[in-house]
């Protein structure tokens, strides 16, 4: 049996971390390319992984680097950019996309895992990040053709070790003592990512997921206030979290636009106005039980 191989676009950063483990316990041959492969070495002893400088976005580097393939996994993502017209969301969320569909068709890679976002939505999407994910969604539905087989995974918010969300808020409640909280009552349904790995693990040994689109949500629909007290239960603070109404926090995206690192935007307020809970179970369609935030967060937070 030929050895099988995949190329993990963003596989250095917290989802791609846990699926490359993952892939080389189940026997893949794992690349992963990065612009930085000094930044990726907590990956780089993975057995059977091969880190590769590069730079995705790059045409002339990204056919070579799907060239005899498998299956090719996309995790690039951003949750901000530099700017706030929506070009960076478009460089690496619809670009990139249209550029890998390319790659994978010039190089006859037959397979492709997208993961995307739960409310992605081309044209009605409130943010830059909702529209951008939408539409290389449509862009690889639309232009894959018959020999490149898709899958799309679009999960609610990841948590986990290493995860850029619960550990996000656990920083500020260490830090201030009161918090103020954009959009309060809005609603997740937060996924524990080795399920996101499994449903991935789950769609490259199945054929029958190609051409289907997963919403991946936990058992659990909280809501953000929800979450950040669960998380300040955990760390057993006394901090007093306050929420503000909308035009106040809009306001505070708008300041925290020009903070570098942007630990709050107004990209990320837009898309916060959006529940992101599941129409549809796609872990049930794949056989997969979700594990929910409130038993596996003492786990992992300290």
């Amino acid at each position: 049996m030929a050895a099988r191989s995949v190329c993990v676009l963003g596989g250095s950063g917290f989802v791609g971390t846990h699926l490359a483990a993952a892939l080389a316990r189940e026997g893949w041959q794992v690349t992963v390319p990065t612009r930085n492969p000094a930044a990726a070495g907590h990956i780089a002893m993975i057995p059977s992984l091969t880190l590769v400088a590069a730079d995705v976005h790059d045409p002339g580097q990204l056919g070579p680097l799907c060239a005899g393939r498998t299956a090719v996994v996309n995790l690039v993502g951003i949750l901000n950019e530099r700017g706030r017209d929506g070009r960076g969301f478009r460089r690496a969320h619809t670009e990139l996309a249209r550029k890998l569909v390319d790659a994978c068709r010039s190089q006859r890679v037959d397979r492709l895992i997208q993961v995307s976002a739960l409310g992605a939505d081309a044209e009605r999407g409130p943010s830059h990040y909702l529209r951008s994910k939408g539409r290389a969604e449509r862009l690889i539905r639309e232009e894959s053709g018959p020999d490149l087989r898709w899958t799309i995974f679009q999960p609610s918010v990841i948590f986990g070790p290493g995860d850029d969300f619960v550990n996000r808020f656990a920083g500020l409640l260490r830090a201030l003592p009161v918090l103020p909280l954009a959009r309060p009552r809005a609603r997740f349904a937060p996924v524990w990512v080795g399920d996101v790995v499994t449903a991935i693990m789950r769609a490259l040994a199945d054929d029958a997921t190609a051409g289907e689109t997963y919403e991946l949500c936990g058992p659990e629909v909280l809501t953000l206030r929800d979450i950040v007290a669960m998380v300040r239960g955990r760390l057993r603070l006394r901090r007093a979290i306050v929420g503000i109404p909308d035009f106040a926090a809009r306001l505070q995206a708008a300041v925290f636009d020009f903070v570098p690192g942007k630990p709050f935007s107004t990209d990320n307020y837009r898309s916060l106005t959006v529940d992101s809970v599941c129409r549809s179970n796609g872990f049930a369609r794949l056989g997969i039980r979700p594990q929910p935030l409130s038993a596996l967060l003492p786990k992992y937070l300290s």
